[in-house]
């Protein structure tokens, strides 16, 4: 049964879930020393929940830098107003001992001081606009920043990966778990 009232996705626990959904869900709770409430949820859909574990691992292991990557999902889950995504990865920023005005920036979806880690964004950005047809002068100021032609297509990755998760979060109305409590997000006003 929901825990939640306006939701009719069910608060999975290891003995409730789907069978597919247990062995993630042990792993997650392995690598995290917890079980997040919204994996509980995607649980019922124990393919959506191996893709995204799946694709969020490859692109962790992309040739981009962690700050790098960390840019992409940000701006993909404030774009798309993933409450639980932000906080969650703003933790990821804090375990990084990222800058705190870059991490204010991001969730406040304004320009990165670092001129690299701005470039990254704003390529997101374009991809994300552009449906990935992005134009050469975009590309080029892209790589410009020291980035490569693989780099842009990591990118791609990133934000499939993240989109998935996004989505899926924002369509089970995650709820935030009291560890990421220091980090909550709220949409900025229009």
């Amino acid at each position: 049964m929901p825990t939640h009232p306006s939701t009719p996705f069910v608060d999975h626990t290891l003995e409730s879930a789907p069978a597919a959904s247990r062995g993630l869900m042990e792993a997650v709770s392995r690598r995290l020393g917890y079980l997040p409430a919204p994996v509980g949820r995607l649980a019922t859909a124990p393919q959506l929940l191996d893709g995204f574990l799946k694709l969020s691992g490859l692109f962790e292991t992309t040739t981009l830098d962690p700050l790098a990557r960390e840019v992409v999902i940000l701006t993909i889950a404030t774009r798309n107003a993933c409450h639980v995504c932000v906080a969650m990865h703003t933790g990821k920023l804090a375990a990084l001992d990222a800058d705190a005005e870059l991490t204010s920036a991001l969730r406040e979806r304004r320009p990165l001081a670092d001129e690299r880690l701005e470039a990254i964004r704003v390529f997101t950005i374009e991809v994300l606009d552009r449906a990935g047809a992005v134009g050469p002068d975009a590309l080029d100021a892209f790589l410009a920043h020291g980035y490569t032609p693989r780099n842009a297509l990591e990118v791609v990755l990133g934000i499939g990966a993240y989109t998935m998760s996004t989505l899926a979060n924002r369509l089970i109305d995650a709820p935030l778990d009291e560890q990421l409590a220091p980090y909550a997000w709220h949409e900025p006003a229009a």
